[in-house]
């Protein structure tokens, strides 16, 4: 099946209110290195971590979206990083089982906050770290490997979600989870970063996605293709100035912010962001 628009022109995008799950960085720092971008040496200014995040916060406020919040936990500096938390459809929230011990309490604290919301909760049996490597497009989930989730853990996720996965390895240690080297933009369109990918993954998206946007290297470095759209804007890393003109031109509407403290942990706007989907 192949993803794509039907129409030449610039196609009419529609923006559809969507609820998700976030986390204040009150505790961010780094502390340890588990990704490229982390460097425990360099100093990190937490107050600006939560002043960036505020922004992003409230840009979804302004667009209308259903904001929930999970409380941080001390010790637990990587929980503003909701999307590793778990992967939500139709009320069912498989959880995360993170691969680095320092993130591992991550799972439970995710996992408590989704029982207590009255969602459906999947304790995962294998490595994942949720919406960091699984990415809804339509009806297909895509599903990363190579750095972080165990590809046995894509199984899994067909099985409790009934749904087509698609798997595609990562071979960037940059780019280690999926939602790094792609961008979901609505039900048939993504961005991503070909050199994230092995040859028979391209092949994939190519296949699947022959309008995708492709984002250069220097976009993607600035973690721009981390980013979260509702199917008419799409809210961006505020440096990813290509990608922001190739979103406009495909008729979405771009919103940058400037999330760069948080990107010492190697995380953006889409790390910060949980699609909460009932």
């Amino acid at each position: 099946m192949t993803m794509t628009d039907t129409t030449s022109a610039t196609p009419t995008r529609i923006a559809t209110k969507r609820t998700v799950l976030m986390c204040r960085p009150d505790y961010f720092t780094v502390s340890y290195r588990i990704n490229p971008w982390m460097h425990p040496e360099a100093p990190t200014d937490t107050s600006l971590a939560v002043t960036q995040w505020e922004v992003l916060y409230n840009t979804y406020l302004e667009l209308g979206f259903d904001v929930q919040l999970i409380d941080p936990i001390p010790g637990l500096p990587d929980m503003v990083y909701a999307a590793n938390g778990g992967f939500v459809i139709d009320n069912i929230a498989y959880g995360a089982s993170f691969t680095y011990p320092e993130r591992q309490p991550e799972g439970p604290a995710y996992m408590d906050w989704f029982c207590s919301q009255g969602f459906d909760v999947r304790v995962p049996e294998n490595v994942n770290e949720g919406e960091g490597d699984f990415l809804l497009v339509g009806g297909v989930i895509l599903a990363g490997t190579g750095f972080r989730s165990a590809s046995d853990s894509h199984a899994e996720v067909a099985r409790i979600y009934g749904r087509e996965v698609v798997s595609l390895e990562l071979i960037n240690p940059s780019f280690y989870h999926l939602d790094t080297a792609v961008a979901v933009l609505d039900d048939s369109n993504i961005a991503y970063l070909p050199s994230a990918f092995t040859e028979e993954g391209n092949r994939v998206l190519r296949e699947l996605f022959p309008d995708a946007i492709i984002v250069n290297e220097e976009d993607a470095a600035v973690l721009g293709l981390n980013s979260f759209s509702d199917g008419y804007n799409v809210v961006i890393a505020s440096r990813a100035k290509d990608f922001e003109r190739q979103l406009r031109e495909r008729g979405y509407n771009p919103i940058g912010v400037d999330l760069s403290e948080l990107l010492l942990g190697g995380g953006g706007v889409k790390c910060c962001t949980l699609e909460l989907r009932r």
